[in-house]
């Protein structure tokens, strides 16, 4: 019974522990939670499944809001479309805002941070230049422009209507002519409702602003708010990540090389593997950005050239061509007239790459030319002019040892004699017998 009651009065201790280290967590429930999100990249499939997640959490946590700090030079117009979709459905109010001081919310960030319930600034921040583009990066033209110029400003009238018509008037000009504005203009066009220093100063900003929710106006209680990060996660990282055009051209060149060195010396497995999954990500990034497809002809044209330089060398003619045709490629692919800046790759790296995968092509060219010009080091034809010792030899004829092996051997009719012991060169081979003149 002692033990029982003690082990009793263990259990009890524990919980009353418990329950006092839980106390303050219970205390601070009561308290409106902000959820801080940081939307730092471009407008991309990766993106929209953060803020989607993002807007889950708040919801089913019952935050009093969800602040989304953007940072984009735009992206996708699909995708922002299909961001502005799920934040106007939100039940959490949703604050965009533009922050730190000197980020930018453009392009399709104009629209983004519009469709918030509250939009915000930083100072020292930019939004607007939210003119589209063609899916190759290149400026639109007649009456494919017309459509995606008025079905990008239908949206950014319906964003922009409650707050006024200079406001309207801002968002279509972001579109018509590309305009971009500073926080403190926008701000005196009624475009945003705040531009704050921080986090902190929004959340006082925000304590008594009334938004305008699908189900009616809600003011907003932020004054003793606890604010709570939610970070993106590994994968939306990594896939975000994998829209930086100079990570998709080093994967795809790399990895197509990786490959053809698995095709010309087939047997293993890994150069092979580890280019099939290099090349397998490329193609996923090139699938989200703005790219002109008429680019992978010149870097297919570029590796076949080095292959045939390997198999019928022009001493690095073909090599010097591919390197021309791999550089305009990768330049046409990601570069092409009109391409948004931020989906641009680097030239140095487009160049400097061209001359690091032709430099080995080269090599591998030497090596290949070196290899033919080698005389023969394999199979009986390999020991013609090598020497050996007589070890048994009767007249004309005898035995001969080369290295660990012996031979039979007969002399050739213009050797002078030779004699046990004495040292012979092989002149032919004719079947397994040796023909052998002594050494002089």
């Amino acid at each position: 019974m002692k033990s029982i009651r003690s082990t009793f009065s263990v259990v009890f201790i524990l919980l009353a522990a418990l329950a006092l280290i839980f106390q303050p967590a219970h205390a601070q429930s009561g308290e409106p939670l902000a959820i801080v999100m940081t939307a730092n990249g471009p407008i991309m499939p990766p993106m929209f499944e953060y803020i989607q997640r993002g807007i889950k959490d708040a919801e089913q946590r019952n935050a009093e809001v969800l602040i989304i700090q953007l940072d984009t030079f735009g992206g996708s117009i699909d995708t922002m479309k299909s961001i502005v979709q799920v934040i106007r459905d939100s039940t959490v109010p949703v604050v965009v805002y533009v922050s730190p001081r000197g980020a930018h919310a453009a392009s399709a960030g104009t629209l983004v941070t519009l469709a918030g319930h509250v939009a915000a600034m930083a100072p020292e921040t930019v939004i607007g230049a939210a003119s589209p583009v063609g899916g190759q990066g290149e400026d639109l033209q007649t009456t494919e422009e017309l459509k995606d110029k008025e079905d990008t400003k239908a949206v950014a009238r319906s964003l922009a209507e409650r707050r006024g018509p200079t406001a309207v008037a801002l968002a279509e000009d972001t579109i018509d002519n590309a305009k971009a504005v500073s926080s403190n203009e926008a701000l005196d066009a009624k475009l945003i409702d705040f531009v704050v220093d921080n986090v902190d100063d929004l959340l006082e900003k925000l304590d008594g602003f009334t938004v305008q929710m699908n189900d009616g106006p809600r003011t907003l209680n932020t004054a003793h708010a606890t604010t709570e990060p939610l970070n993106m996660s590994f994968i939306e990282q990594l896939l975000l990540f994998l829209t930086n055009p100079n990570i998709v051209f080093t994967l795809l060149s790399m990895g197509t090389f990786a490959i053809l060195i698995e095709i010309s010396s087939p047997g293993g497995w890994v150069a092979g593997f580890i280019g099939a999954v290099c090349v397998l990500i490329a193609v996923y990034g090139l699938g989200l950005l703005s790219v002109n497809w008429f680019g992978l002809l010149f870097l297919a044209t570029a590796f076949v050239l080095f292959i045939l330089d390997i198999k019928a060398p022009t001493h690095g003619a073909l090599t010097a061509a591919g390197v021309t045709s791999f550089i305009v490629g990768g330049l046409v692919l990601f570069n092409s007239a009109g391409a948004p800046q931020f989906q641009r790759v680097s030239v140095p790296l487009v160049v400097g790459m061209g001359l690091f995968i032709g430099a080995l092509f080269f090599g591998i060219l030497l090596f290949a030319l070196r290899a033919m010009s080698r005389p023969v080091s394999m199979g009986v034809e390999s020991i013609i002019g090598k020497a050996g010792t007589a070890k048994v030899w009767d007249e004309a004829s005898g035995q001969v040892q080369m290295e660990s092996e012996l031979w039979s051997a007969e002399a050739v009719h213009d050797s002078e004699k030779i004699g046990k012991g004495d040292k012979v060169e092989v002149v032919q081979v004719e079947g397994l017998r040796l023909k052998v003149k002594k050494i002089k």
